[in-house]
């Protein structure tokens, strides 16, 4: 380690920045192959000169306002940009103790971000000489003071700059900024081409390597820097998989720090913790002033990966081809809660597009699904590069909301987290305009701040009456709540003589207060329509359910080709006629806002029950039916795009069976998916279609398509309705102390004509009596394992009808229905059983406990092992009486007496009731046969038989000789 102490003579100017040296920096990818890294390169063609504005005039935004943060930017700062080379790397980072600096060449430019007009505090100071570009990321300041004090805080303050080749610079005050002290870091050889510098308590500092070695930097009394690798081991990720635990029960990877790539080290300050997210995991360490711990180290990369493709390709009829060539790259992590930038693609996409989402990690030893949130944003440029997309980073302001700013040089994208409830409009904020880009940003007085080539510093602000709903939405509504020529709807003097409809509009007025952040105003107008402590229930139910209603069948007024199908009442939500895919996703959006609408209001609660399908439910379940209806509608919007021909003729039989007309300027897929509510219309539609296919065409080559994509469209929508309903369970779950709720019959169980049970009921049939026989060997285990896939809906919809009559009063119709689920079952299940698919039989059978075919399919196959498994899976359900019973029906008593011994008890309990079978089991087989005797007064010849084998039993027994001889008297007496 070289330790070099440096007092210049003369002024502090001699540690400013020297001349520019030609030539450009060396990529550190030349010196190692395969690391993604930039060289020295300029955004811009030529120089600019920032100007300071105090509203950000040049830029538009319809939900934020971006405003100047702080004073003027110091002169030091504007000459350095001003002054800058073409290839020199600027980047600014700004942190939320009130520090900033920017690195531009060599030049380091500390400044404190001041909030009033006192003159900033400005340090410019020069980096070690270094072959390759330098960043932000590789400095540190230390700072205990509080923003506005900042004489006392330059004094105090510490600064450490490192070069990529491992070079720190280390400066133990900021007000002597010409006394330094230099080290050489050892890194083992590793060019250190991308550090992460953390400030720790006791004034150290960690750093980081690209490779992740991990070193600890000290400062003595003198001022020179003591290192040393942090308590870990061989390296920064070798604890991964020897110690505790993965975070969702995958293993760890191989300790191998020569093939792990760090892609983001966060420093937590207000927990002492590290975290290092690298291509081995992610790691944690707690720290105090002495010592680091590592304490949990997770394989989360697969887990994290296959999250983000199922939440982006899931609904993708070919998703397990798909899967297979998704690339996901991680680009940052924050802390509010644990949260992971990430970006994905696939290669096979046409356009191939990047998909930014983030990733919400619950830190937990315990392997869970539900500790990880993925939320997918709608930014999503064309992919160019994954050296781009490492451009992006992530800015969250607020650890208690969900508020996340995405940025680059280009722009700045709102969106949120996901894990929480609200966040911000998603909107993309640009700063492309000529010479400008964005250098860096971070957190400061608790607001998004951006470093703006042009501007300087600005935050970006939420408009307090920007709405979360989308902006063409947000629109129509405060039309359909107008009044007459246009004016607001006021609210009555006397609530309670408003109409209903007007009670929807008012309710529709108070939701759009919601949406505009005003939740006094929206709750005010909520108490006045539906107090407390009022009836009308029955009201309250039919207005939200309306009014839930009129989002998803929104009409898209605002495309002039809808002008004339929209209601001249105006009632409903008019939406802009984006591309229909976009359209759904909207109103999905729209609907998440009024739940959370309900829920803030308290309305939710108190949500009772509606008529649907001529039998009451649950109003909670009907809204989650609606959202259903979306998930399932964008999936078959997927679908659409990859068999046209097929969707929109299914699609033309539906809107003719409703009497729908068409106008001239409208496709039928407008038409169709205008009404969401109607979308399960489609299926008897689809079904007619493949019937249609398999009655022209006698070759299996011929329809074999028609079939297999139909059952693909109807498996993928009705799977992601079930996945709505099963992963947003929570939102729409009864309050507690709720009273009896009316049976719940999902619209995925509907029956009756062009209900999806009779839909799947007959494909069913369709496929097994039309389809099966004439097709292949391959086909035909395409044919069964789509089939199982939609009976495994058609059961999940029983047992959830099922569930939902478990209460008291309900006995008779629960024995009712699970007597024909039982029917159903073994109907739906047996042919399969018959025609030898017996690994999709097994899988259902299993899954929904049909003991009768288990035992059947065991007994074919003559498979005894997996039937005494089933005896120790299902043993709660008595399984083993079941199978001693169904010998019994089927006459095979002797399969009785070749039972395992771990099953004698349990055979001897059955047997009980079985007197004429129980003694061939019995230890003491000859008293059972005499008390037999003794009970049979009507058939001589029988009781002379019993007698027989008591004596023949007791004659081979080993009881004692005394005991043998009593028995066998008292068979002679008889």
């Amino acid at each position: 380690c070289r330790l070099i102490m440096f007092t210049p003579r003369g002024t502090p100017s001699s540690g400013r920045r020297q001349a520019p040296r030609t030539g450009g920096r060396k990529s550190v990818s030349a010196a190692q192959p395969g690391l993604l890294f930039s060289p020295r390169r300029s955004a811009v063609t030529a120089r600019s000169t920032p100007t300071r504005v105090q509203g950000h005039a040049a830029l538009d935004s319809h939900h934020f306002d971006i405003q100047t943060f702080g004073s003027s930017l110091p002169v030091k700062v504007m000459e350095a940009l001003t002054m800058a080379d073409v290839d020199d790397q600027i980047s600014v980072k700004v942190e939320a103790s009130g520090w900033a600096w920017m690195v531009c060449g060599e030049q380091l430019i500390i400044w404190k971000v001041s909030q009033t007009s006192v003159l900033s505090v400005c340090k410019d100071l020069q980096l070690p000489s270094s072959e390759f570009a330098y960043s932000a990321d590789l400095i540190s300041i230390t700072s205990s003071r509080p923003l506005d004090s900042a004489p006392i805080q330059v004094r105090s303050s510490l600064a450490l700059a490192v070069s990529p080749d491992g070079s720190a610079r280390f400066w133990p005050s900021l007000a002597h900024d010409g006394t330094y002290t230099e080290t050489s870091l050892d890194f083992a050889g590793n060019v250190c081409n991308y550090v992460f510098l953390l400030l720790f308590q006791g004034g150290s500092f960690i750093v980081s390597s690209y490779r992740g070695h991990l070193l600890r930097l000290t400062p003595d009394s003198s001022g020179k820097l003591q290192q040393r690798p942090v308590q870990q081991g061989q390296g920064m990720l070798s604890g991964i998989g020897r110690r505790v635990s993965s975070l969702f029960g995958i293993r760890g990877q191989p300790a191998d720090i020569t093939v792990s790539t760090v892609f983001s080290v966060l420093w937590v300050k207000e927990t002492g913790c590290l975290y290092s997210l690298s291509s081995c995991g992610l790691s944690k360490w707690e720290v105090d002033e002495n010592s680091e711990t590592q304490v949990l180290s997770w394989s989360t990369n697969q887990i994290i990966t296959d999250s983000i493709t199922d939440a982006i390709w899931d609904s993708e009829s070919n998703y397990s081809e798909i899967k297979k060539g998704v690339n996901v790259s991680y680009l940052d992590m924050q802390y509010t809660g644990l949260v992971v930038l990430a970006a994905a693609w696939h290669p096979g996409d046409t356009p191939c597009v990047a998909y930014f989402c983030l990733v919400t990690l619950a830190e937990s030893i315990a392997p869970s699904p539900d500790l990880l949130t993925v939320e997918v944003t709608k930014y999503n440029p064309p992919f160019q590069s994954e050296e781009e997309l490492q451009k992006t980073r992530v800015v969250l302001p607020e650890p208690s909301s969900p508020a996340a700013y995405l940025y680059n040089e280009e722009l700045v994208f709102t969106c949120s987290t996901g894990a929480g409830r609200g966040g911000l409009a998603e909107e993309k904020i640009s700063f492309s305009s000529p010479g400008d880009r964005i250098r860096g940003g971070g957190v400061c007085a608790g607001l998004p701040v951006f470093f703006s080539q042009n501007s300087g510093l600005v935050a970006v602000l939420a408009r307090e009456s920007a709405s979360l709903l989308p902006e063409t939405m947000e629109d129509s509504l405060c039309t359909s709540v107008a009044g007459p020529e246009g004016t607001p709807l006021e609210t009555p003097p006397k609530i309670d003589s408003v109409a209903q409809e007007d009670k929807t509009k008012l309710l529709k007025q108070a939701f759009l207060q919601f949406c505009r952040h005003d939740l006094v105003g929206a709750q005010s107008m909520v108490d006045e329509l539906f107090p407390s402590d009022g009836e009308g229930s029955a009201e309250l139910d039919a207005v939200v359910t309306q009014i839930d209603l009129d989002l998803v069948d929104d009409y898209p007024a605002c495309d002039p080709r809808w002008a004339e199908s929209v209601p001249d009442e105006g009632a409903g939500f008019t939406l802009t006629s984006l591309i229909l895919l976009h359209q759904l996703e909207d109103k999905m959006k729209a609907h998440r806002c009024l739940m959370d609408f309900l829920l803030q209001t308290g309305l939710l609660d108190r949500l009772a029950s509606t008529m649907v399908r001529m039998s009451p439910m649950a109003t909670r379940l009907l809204l989650c039916e609606h959202a259903e209806k979306l998930s399932a509608a964008i999936v078959l919007k997927n679908h659409h795009a990859k068999h046209p021909e097929l969707v929109n003729t299914a699609i033309l039989s539906a809107l003719k069976k409703s009497n729908t007309d068409i106008l001239t300027n409208l496709t039928p897929a407008d038409v169709f998916f205008r009404e969401v509510s109607q979308i399960s219309s489609i299926f008897e539609c689809l079904l007619d279609e493949e019937e249609k296919a398999l009655k022209e065409h006698s070759d299996a080559a011929r329809w074999a398509e028609v079939v297999l994509n139909v059952n693909d469209i109807v498996k993928d929508m009705l799977q992601a309705a079930a996945q709505y309903r099963e992963t947003k369970a929570s939102l729409y779950r009864a309050p507690e102390n709720c009273g009896p709720e009316p049976e719940y019959i999902p619209w995925t169980a509907s029956g009756g004509a062009g209900g999806v049970r009779t839909v799947i009921t007959r494909q069913h049939e369709l496929i097994l009596r039309v389809a099966y026989p004439h097709a292949d060997v391959e086909l035909r285990g395409m044919l069964s394992e789509q089939l199982v896939a939609l009976l495994d809906s058609l059961l999940s919809g029983y047992v959830a009808q099922l569930t939902s009559l478990r209460r008291a009063g309900q006995q008779e119709r629960y024995v009712t229905l699970e007597n024909e689920y039982t029917q159903k079952r073994s109907e739906l299940l047996a042919p399969l059983l018959e025609l030898g698919q017996h690994q999709w039989v097994a899988a259902l059978a299993e899954k929904y406990c049909d003991f009768d075919i288990l035992v059947q399919l065991c007994e074919r196959t003559e498979n005894q092992s997996r039937l005494q498994q089933y005896m120790v899976k299902f043993a709660d359900q008595n399984f083993a009486d079941f199978l001693f019973r169904w010998y019994m029906e089927k006459g095979k008593r002797g399969k009785l007496l070749s039972q395992p011994i771990a099953t004698h008890q349990q055979l001897a309990s059955f047997l009980q009731a079985h007197d004429h079978l129980s003694w061939l089991h019995d230890i003491h087989a000859h008293r059972t046969l005499y008390s037999q005797a003794n009970m049979e007064t009507r058939y001589f010849s029988k009781k002379k038989t019993l007698l027989a084998l008591s004596k023949l039993t007791a004659l081979a027994s080993d009881m004692p000789e005394a005991v043998h001889r009593r028995q066998l008297n008292a068979v002679h007496l008889r």
